[in-house]
């Protein structure tokens, strides 16, 4: 055939393309995506082990979704009586709601549903931890900063929505330990002033329990707060890839560039590799870890409660705070306030607030509108690494008062101990967790200091010939050295004079001095440790000052 072209001066017909790329061919004359795909698959992503928090709340929430998805073909949301006459022998022809009558036909009769329910209820518990986890990271990075600051506020949107998530899911099999839950959940909104009767017969369509708030929170969990995050998700997953991952100081990195791994084909394989990874490992727990048994503790009765009641981890400190608050009331005009729970019910969203407004008084503080792509470590930043491992230590506290219970009986120890140490740890222990990170990261700073202008030490000792033991340093590879010197130290925000020079008073505002005292406290000589400066590390090297 080619002679025969050759001969007679015509071309060969080119090859008819493959399928794919008609397709693809076809898509791009309508949608113009070959472009958008040339300049974005293979964006560069910055690799740490520390970025893997991010992505493991992601694919849990995508595992919740999946899962979510099945056990809605099989649950029933009603709170109509019935008599159980189903598989598990020990609950025949006890009275329950048709709610919690389908999750134990789902656990006992559907084939795999105990496995997918389990599986459920593991990836909720791994993705708010993995939420709270990953914005320590971005928290303690400093990597909220601009322009970053609209994705921190919908991450913390993500988190508090996946925990209300989380308890609207954890009631509505209508078990005793659920339903326990709930009656908190109403007495928390009846502690409301004025409105919180209004409220409660809101939600639960008359008295309590009524009749219809089971199907209404099963409308909450499976519509409503699901779109919420999934719209929110979307939206935080293209600011990252429009505002691209913050990345640690070292040789080659800066503001304006990012160093790492394309999208296509580096960061998309071992994504999807780490996605089974997670996938496979809920399987797992959800294969061998029993969790919430509602056929042994039993469906849910007005007159009774369950012994050692525990909700949820990510709940554990709402009801620390409700646990160990004195029962104080306020009786006047002839209503009672019930101190003893709405002060816990209102410290509950302040003590999340505090996390989530902080980017941008730190951003006031500073007076810093510069973009920072370069993520900080924990120890360059004292104050704000305290406040963070103060938040933590809190937390913690009111975990502990969340279970006085378990405490006393597990170690042998007096329930109203184990409350005073909470009320007082409540106070004391996140002064004392920052002071001890306060001091820690500054003598991590200190210990850097010396390493740059001394270098590393060797465990090698020489005597002197005047006598004196000295061990020997190895000098940095200035790469090392890059890294450890890297990063910034603001100067605090100073008023200046009050008087001008003609005499003249100026008018200081409250806020200005509020601001200066902040800024002092966080970037004062006090807050951090001078960084060794080229100056002093070629002194050393010349042997003008102490080194070994």
């Amino acid at each position: 055939m080619s002679g025969r072209s050759e001969r007679t001066g015509t071309t060969a017909r080119p090859p008819r393309p493959g399928k794919g790329e008609r397709i693809a061919d076809w898509a791009d004359g309508r949608l113009g995506i070959n472009t958008l795909a040339k300049s974005q698959m293979r964006k560069i992503f910055p690799d740490h082990w520390s970025f893997m928090f991010g992505e493991i709340c992601l694919y849990s929430f995508i595992i919740l979704i999946l899962t979510g998805t099945y056990l809605t073909l099989f649950f029933d949301p009603s709170m109509s009586e019935v008599t159980y006459d189903g598989a598990y022998v020990p609950l025949k022809g006890i009275q329950m709601s048709r709610a919690y009558e389908s999750t134990v036909d789902l656990s006992m009769e559907v084939r795999g549903g105990l496995l997918i329910r389990q599986i459920h209820h593991w990836a909720a518990l791994v993705f708010v931890a993995g939420m709270l986890v990953h914005m320590m990271r971005v928290f303690f990075t400093g990597a909220f900063r601009k322009p970053r600051e609209l994705n921190w506020l919908f991450g913390w949107t993500l988190l508090f929505l996946g925990i209300i998530t989380g308890l609207t899911g954890y009631s509505l099999p209508d078990d005793m330990l659920s339903g326990t839950g709930i009656r908190f959940a109403q007495g928390a909104i009846l502690a409301t002033p004025v409105i919180g009767t209004y409220l409660s017969f809101f939600l639960f369509g008359g008295e309590f329990p009524g009749e219809d708030i089971i199907p209404r929170l099963y409308a909450i969990h499976i519509l409503l707060l699901p779109g919420i995050m999934l719209g929110l998700v979307v939206v935080h997953l293209i600011l990252v890839f429009y505002h691209k991952h913050t990345q640690f100081a070292g040789p080659g990195k800066t503001e304006k560039n990012v160093v790492g791994a394309p999208l296509l084909p580096v960061y998309v394989a071992k994504a999807g590799g780490f996605f089974f990874l997670v996938f496979g490992v809920l399987a797992i727990m959800g294969a061998v870890a029993s969790i919430n048994p509602v056929w042994q503790i039993g469906p849910y009765r007005p007159d009774l409660v369950s012994t050692g009641a525990q909700p949820d981890w990510y709940l554990g400190f709402s009801e620390g705070l409700i646990r160990v608050m004195p029962s104080w009331e306020i009786n006047a005009w002839g209503h009672t306030l019930n101190l003893g729970v709405f002060i816990p019910f209102a410290l509950f969203p302040i003590i999340l607030l505090a996390i989530g407004v902080y980017p941008f008084i730190e951003s006031w503080v500073k007076g810093d509108r510069r973009e920072h792509h370069i993520a900080d470590r924990p120890r360059n930043a004292p104050v704000r690494t305290g406040l963070g491992v103060a938040w933590l230590a809190l937390f913690g506290v009111l975990m502990v008062g969340g279970g006085n219970d378990l405490w006393a009986t597990h170690f042998h120890l007096s329930i109203n101990a184990i409350t005073w140490f909470v009320r007082v740890g409540f106070f004391v222990v996140p002064v004392l967790a920052f002071v001890v990170t306060h001091r820690i990261c500054l003598g991590l700073q200190r210990r850097d200091h010396d390493k740059v202008l001394h270098g590393r030490e060797t465990g090698t000792i020489k005597r002197l010939p005047h006598g004196e033991y000295v061990e020997i340093h190895e000098r940095l590879p200035q790469a090392e050295l890059y890294r450890l010197t890297a990063h910034e130290q603001p100067r605090p925000y100073e008023i200046g004079p009050v008087v001008d020079a003609n005499g003249v008073t100026r008018k200081v505002r409250p806020s200005e001095r509020l601001r200066a005292r902040l800024a002092r406290a966080m970037y004062g000589p006090g807050a951090q440790v001078p960084k060794a400066t080229p100056e002093e590390y070629l002194a050393i090297q010349r042997g003008e000052g102490d080194h070994h």
